[in-house]
């Protein structure tokens, strides 16, 4: 089907501000909250809920029980940039890039040919997160330092970065199956265009410490397309969006307010 100009733009503006605000984050406040925010349903929502305008709900909410797997391979692909992404400048951005990309794509070939239900797939991430926050555990915590606000190249970059894969995101779902479209609905739309920017502007240690919060901030996105996978079809696309957002938020503040007090409880106990 032709997609409105309308549409086309939104996903455009949609796709900058969310990028935006994620780099504001890491350089006003914390590298380790922009790691927990880049779990959160920002590029996902955006693609799955385009998915369901340009195509239907039903077909969103199909394809969103295999993004319930497909954040495995998110977090292959931050594994991957993480090990190949060792040195500051262009040449780490590249090669990082390279890395994480390579890993997700083999992940996701992986995924693609499994039938997933909402309970497999929501197992099949969960034991991905265990295992990547335990190889995680030994790297540092290192703040990006503020550098007094955004260039325009870098601003050019955000935007091109992130309305490039939306597109292609909601474009190839026209011509995939589900599985495929779950699958990419679930690659980290906003977290890889922050990762480039900071890793640009701020080297390859900030970057570590995003890669490494970011598997506890996938939960969110668990709940979030776990309720659009049961809502899409039956509510419709803006209170499925909703919903989820909902769901994804009380895990949010559940899983913040939970690690608040047991690190209050170690303190208390040392």
């Amino acid at each position: 089907m032709d997609v409105p100009l309308s549409w086309q733009l939104a996903k455009l503006l949609v796709s900058i501000g969310v990028v935006l605000g994620l780099s504001v984050v890491a350089e006003r406040l914390s590298t380790r909250m922009a790691g927990l925010l880049s779990g959160y349903p920002l590029g996902t929502a955006i693609a799955l809920f385009f998915i369901g305008l340009e195509l239907s709900p039903g077909f969103a909410a199909e394809s969103a029980v295999h993004t319930l797997a497909g954040f495995s391979a998110t977090l292959a692909l931050g594994g991957g940039y993480l090990l190949c992404a060792r040195r500051d400048g262009l040449r780490g951005v590249l090669m990082g890039t390279v890395g994480g990309l390579a890993a997700w794509l083999v992940v996701s070939l992986l995924l693609t040919r499994i039938e997933f239900t909402r309970v497999s797939g929501t197992l099949t991430t969960l034991v991905a997160i265990l295992v990547f926050i335990r190889l995680y555990r030994r790297v540092p915590d290192i703040a990006a330092q503020p550098k007094g606000g955004f260039s325009w190249p870098a601003l050019g970059l955000r935007a091109g970065l992130a309305a490039a894969i939306i597109f292609l995101i909601t474009g190839l779902a026209h011509v995939v199956p589900t599985a495929w479209a779950g699958v990419m609905a679930a690659f980290p739309v906003t977290m890889y265009p922050f990762l480039v920017i900071l890793h640009l502007t701020h080297g390859a240690a900030p970057v570590a410490t995003v890669i490494k919060h970011y598997p506890a901030g996938l939960g969110s996105l668990l709940c979030y397309a776990l309720s659009v996978s049961l809502t899409y079809d039956s509510l419709g696309l803006v209170t499925g969006t909703l919903t989820g957002f909902a769901a994804a938020t009380a895990w949010l503040l559940a899983w913040t307010r939970g690690q608040a007090w047991w690190q209050a409880r170690r303190a208390a106990t040392t």
